[in-house]
């Protein structure tokens, strides 16, 4: 498998300003990777809760994270303001893909790219459950299919 592309800004369909904080960088002066995963959990929840206009932890079906992942193309470090974009790659029956991007402030380009999957299950039982109405309204309109680039997309 090949290694991605950065992220473009074009490629996101709503941001979220996130400040990095001291405790974020490690001892190489730059945010430690684990960071960004609590940056893509915060993004998405607080996406979620402001686009369904309540509080997702109280649905009778709840978003678990399946998987998470993340390529990193630049450092990034405080003190600095980030913007995180965030799409949705996939709309399933019982879960949600989603792809964002870590910009410094006012970047085109991506200095980190990320997947964060949440599959749904009953907020008592934890069994498998189909994505809440709520969730698939608030999500519906940040799917998109990025478009292709590098060398096969241009022909070459």
């Amino acid at each position: 498998m090949s290694r991605p592309l950065p992220p473009l800004r074009s490629e996101f369909t709503v941001f979220r300003t996130v400040g990095t904080r001291w405790m974020d960088n490690d001892a190489y002066g730059h945010v430690n990777n684990v960071v960004y995963y609590s940056y893509f959990d915060t993004v998405v929840n607080a996406y979620l809760m402001e686009a369904t206009g309540g509080d997702i932890r109280a649905l009778p079906q709840i978003g678990v994270v399946a998987e998470t992942g993340c390529t990193y193309f630049a450092s990034l470090s405080f003190p600095q303001t980030l913007e995180v974009g965030l799409a949705v790659e996939r709309l399933g029956e019982r879960s949600v893909s989603y792809r964002l991007g870590v910009f410094a402030q006012g970047a085109e380009q991506g200095a980190a790219l990320g997947r964060f999957v949440h599959v749904y299950v009953d907020a008592v039982t934890r069994k498998s459950a189909p994505v809440p109405e709520a969730i698939r309204r608030a999500v519906a309109p940040l799917l998109v299919t990025p478009a292709p680039r590098g060398p096969d997309a241009r022909g070459g």
